[in-house]
């Protein structure tokens, strides 16, 4: 399976209505979707292997599952700063690539922390919310001597001050951004703890979906009491 053509066409032949409809009331434009489930896109992405060039191709299709699917194979250190760009913008609309994909690729790439600040400052909302999913990411994942901790710091700040007037997908991953900093970043633990209880519940639109909203000092107190505080991810990938 080696050109764009046959992939979106393995692509639709898997697609189904019901889980069309499912990523439809998750923020997906519906006519951007052909309703493929995600393990059927890991079935696709084993038989195109590391191919960046063709991960491009299928990224600009701007169908939903082949932007995913690009994701999955691409290697996010090896896209120029301008490409991650026109991968965030090109995600509008796109709720499964603009809060995954990017993130999942932005990580990987050495302008990663760059593009998360850039982005968190945007006034579109689905690049604010990739900017604060970034970081996260990054938090999640960075050894915490390779992190700016003062910066972060500064970050909790602006989620205390702005999570609640901010709008609803930025609110939900600024809320999560809180959960990583105080799962994964050991010295900023109580930091974390105290933003979280600030912002206390968010409140989040989830749209016709069974999702909650998690709530950040829980979600901490959890990690904690397995005693996995700071322990990093490889990946954030899923």
């Amino acid at each position: 399976m080696g050109s764009v053509e046959s992939i979106l066409s393995a692509l639709k032949s898997k697609g189904k209505e019901n889980i069309r409809a499912i990523y439809a009331r998750h923020g997906n434009a519906p006519e951007r979707v052909f309703g493929v489930s995600t393990a059927d896109m890991k079935s696709i992405a084993k038989t195109i292997g590391a191919q960046q060039a063709l991960a491009c191709e299928l990224y600009a299709t701007g169908n939903a599952e082949a932007m995913y699917l690009a994701g999955m194979v691409a290697d996010g250190s090896r896209l120029s700063k301008e490409q991650m760009k026109e991968w965030a913008n090109s995600a509008h609309g796109v709720r499964m690539v603009a809060e995954y994909t990017v993130p999942w690729l932005t990580v990987e790439n050495p302008h990663g922390r760059d593009l998360a600040l850039e982005w968190i400052k945007s006034k579109k909302q689905h690049l604010a919310a990739a900017g604060w999913a970034t970081y996260g990411g990054l938090v999640a994942m960075l050894p915490d001597e390779k992190l700016d901790l003062e910066e972060i710091e500064g970050l909790l700040q602006t989620v205390v001050d702005k999570i609640h007037t901010s709008p609803n997908r930025v609110r939900h991953k600024m809320n999560l951004f809180v959960i990583s900093v105080g799962c994964y970043v050991k010295p900023l633990l109580q930091k974390a703890r105290k933003a979280a209880r600030q912002i206390g519940q968010v409140t989040v639109d989830m749209g016709d979906t069974a999702c909650k909203e998690p709530l950040a000092t829980a979600c901490i107190e959890k990690v904690e009491s397995t005693g996995r505080i700071g322990k990093k991810r490889k990946t954030i990938r899923c």
